[in-house]
């Protein structure tokens, strides 16, 4: 007999407002399968609604807004349940509005927004949601820039920081924030440096390649640990990835030589990437 709890009980209770009985029978006679037991209730007819909230809204589009000047950037992730929906014009519209909500500093705008998200709701017959957004703006002595990839598929934004606040207007630096861009559409990586990865992943790691070098010696063992936990900083952390254009050279290699060319210091201070329907 399936372990069915009673929040999954309480689950499809909540999606179909059938009796809390016929949800356990109808979970039971399908082995916990959420959906088949919808599908069985409605068959019997007890099921009274099926709410838009089960269906997955992993369609969408990722938006960015920039200001006049440059100064300040904004993305917006906004989802629906089909691609056809996505690229309808209204669709494109509200997205689009929400990013520019975004770029005006409105950080709540799936609360400001409610009404609006609800109209694209009725009107499309899609369970329709603001998923994530974010919002760089730059100082005397940063740069940011954005990069919306694959048709809004994903999208980026990335801030470095230079010691002489002449240098942010030069067109070295510009092209390098832009490389920065594409190299986190393209690399996925997850943190910017391996300062900021979480010690437990960095052990669940190790775990994973203790088991798959089990039975050498313990100094060889180390010694192999060591490296893959370097190859695998440099698969996830963006300034320790190789270069999407030059493979030969690293990120930090890059922003290196670029700090030289342009006669000051060049730190990549922070990062957004935002993937279609990710987490």
């Amino acid at each position: 007999m399936p372990d069915i709890s009673v929040s999954m009980i309480n689950d499809l209770r909540a999606r179909t407002n059938a009796g809390m009985m016929d949800c356990k029978k109808a979970l039971l006679e399908n082995n916990g399968d959420m959906d088949a037991a919808i599908k069985q209730l409605r068959e019997k007819g007890l099921a009274i609604q099926v709410k838009r909230a089960d269906k997955e809204s992993n369609q969408g589009i990722i938006k960015a807004a920039v200001s006049a000047d440059g100064q300040t950037i904004a993305l917006a992730e906004v989802n629906c349940e089909t691609d056809f929906v996505a690229k309808t014009e209204r669709f494109q519209a509200f997205a689009a509005k929400v990013a520019d909500r975004v770029l005006a500093g409105d950080l709540n705008v799936a609360e400001t927004m409610k009404d609006g998200l609800v109209e694209l709701v009725t009107a499309t017959g899609e369970n329709v949601k603001i998923r994530r957004v974010a919002r760089f703006a730059a100082s005397g002595k940063t740069a940011i820039s954005s990069y919306i990839h694959l048709g809004g598929k994903v999208g980026t934004m990335v801030e470095v920081e230079v010691g002489d606040p002449a240098a942010v207007a030069k067109p070295e630096l510009k092209s390098l924030i832009h490389d920065l861009c594409l190299q986190a559409a393209a690399a996925a990586p997850r943190w910017l440096d391996r300062t900021e990865v979480p010690a437990a992943d960095i052990e669940n790691e190790k775990d994973i390649y203790r088991v798959q070098v089990a039975g050498k010696p313990a100094n060889i063992v180390e010694n192999i640990l060591a490296g893959k936990i370097e190859k695998f900083f440099g698969d996830t952390c963006l300034i320790n990835q190789p270069f999407v254009k030059e493979p030969k050279m690293t990120i930090t290699q890059l922003v290196a030589d670029t700090a030289k060319v342009i006669g000051t210091t060049v730190t990549v201070k922070r990062f957004i990437r935002f993937q279609l329907g990710a987490a």
